[in-house]
């Protein structure tokens, strides 16, 4: 089901203007947004099908949208920079034609959708690779279309487990504090959530921006954990995080600015290095052991 905002203005006298949101059923997102209240507005559209497991971040209760949703919604807004249409029939809304709409793509899905191959081999070979475009995904990004290479090649990296379930309080290091979406986090926080672990990451093709400290956090494993990432997709860009499964981290300002920093990397606002680090990969899984050794 497809849905877009309308975004009205009521001013009071000796007040702030306030925005009021309506919610109204769209045909299609090819449609001109009645929402772009800045002249060049940016959009993005919005992936939240599950084909798997469905987290309770990306439900829709009541016909409304999710907490990611409107989340990401909301960045937009608050900003002013971007309008979001959300779609959980990637199938109709994924389509060439549509997709000239988009200046990014963003999932929190899960499984096998059923978009059609010629249609994803377009997303990631033609659109995805053009200049301002860009792809975000968040916690199971990484557990969609386990038996679609290409697909897991352009994110870097494949869920195989969580180690860490949901509510496990770890600590994470941030190793880019220059990129946009790690200027909120600091240097090191703790955070509680569901953590990944992942196969098939291909350290020597991604710019890894966090992972886990396996020193501070409890339960230890003896490997790198990467929790964030970003690449170079030819022209376009790709950045990926595992955190989200908990609705409380979508609701915590740091993700928050996180995300939108993504946005504005993505978007060519904000300047970002993406150079492949394997050697930090390296550096962390040495460190990972020796931290596991001594539990």
């Amino acid at each position: 089901m497809f849905r877009r905002f309308r975004l009205f203005s009521l001013c009071v006298a000796g007040a702030a203007c306030v925005a009021l949101v309506g919610l109204s059923q769209m045909a299609s997102a090819d449609e001109s947004s009645a929402t772009k209240t800045a002249p060049h507005a940016y959009r993005i559209l919005m992936v939240t099908q599950s084909a798997g497991y469905r987290h309770s971040s990306v439900t829709r209760h009541d016909d409304k949208l999710s907490v990611a949703e409107r989340t990401v919604t909301d960045l937009g807004i608050s900003s002013n920079l971007f309008r979001v249409d959300c779609t959980q029939d990637a199938a109709k809304e994924m389509t060439p034609k549509k997709l000239a709409n988009y200046d990014i793509v963003f999932f929190y899905t899960t499984g096998d959708l059923k978009i059609p191959k010629e249609n994803l081999d377009y997303f990631l070979n033609d659109w995805l690779k053009q200049r301002g475009h860009g792809f975000i995904g968040t916690h199971s990004a990484s557990d969609t279309y386990h038996n679609y290479r290409p697909y897991l090649e352009m994110l870097g990296g494949e869920f195989q487990e969580h180690p860490w379930g949901n509510g496990s309080k770890v600590w994470i290091k941030v190793h880019d504090k220059n990129f946009p979406a790690m200027k909120p986090w600091g240097d090191e926080f703790e955070i509680a959530d569901e953590i990944y672990h992942f196969k098939n990451f291909e350290a020597d093709k991604v710019h890894v921006l966090m992972s886990m400290d396996m020193a501070k956090t409890s339960k230890k494993k003896p490997y790198h954990e990467p929790i964030a990432w970003c690449r170079d997709w030819g022209k376009g860009k790709v950045f990926y995080i595992s955190l989200g499964h908990d609705e409380k981290v979508w609701a915590n300002p740091k993700y928050q600015e996180c995300l939108l920093g993504a946005i504005k990397w993505e978007l060519n606002l904000e300047p970002g290095d993406a150079t492949p680090n394997p050697e930090l990969s390296k550096a962390e899984d040495e460190k990972a052991k020796a931290a596991a050794e001594k539990k």
